[in-house]
């Protein structure tokens, strides 16, 4: 779903923070599952700060979304779960038909999120 007139400039930011290029970073948020291999686990999916965004609502503006590639892929049972991902983030420009992305992320880790880690 691509965004849609009327809403504010924010909505649409691009704007990226250059510091954080090339960070491995950890990071929290919901996926929106793009790409599945064989076995049906996730390899392709963005990141988004909450559930089911670009599913029922407008997305987030792309510098809130991250696109996840984790080619080891992981099982998702639904997109309420939260989950840590574990890479290198890069500043990278990405578009397909449900949102647009500022942020790529190439995946060395992910894990749903435990009671234990809140």
């Amino acid at each position: 779903m691509k965004q849609s007139k009327g809403l504010p400039a924010v909505m649409y930011s691009t704007k990226t923070v250059p510091s954080m290029s090339d960070k491995n970073i950890r990071l929290g948020g919901y996926p929106v599952p793009l790409e599945t291999d064989a076995k049906g686990r996730s390899t392709l999916f963005f990141l988004v700060p909450y559930p089911g965004a670009c599913i029922h609502v407008p997305p987030p503006p792309p510098n809130q979304l991250v696109l996840v590639r984790y080619p080891k892929g992981l099982k998702l049972n639904d997109i309420y779960t939260p989950l840590w991902v574990t890479g290198t983030l890069k500043i990278e420009k990405v578009s397909n038909d449900l949102a647009d992305a500022a942020y790529a992320l190439d995946a060395a880790k992910v894990r749903v999120v435990k009671e234990s880690d809140l």
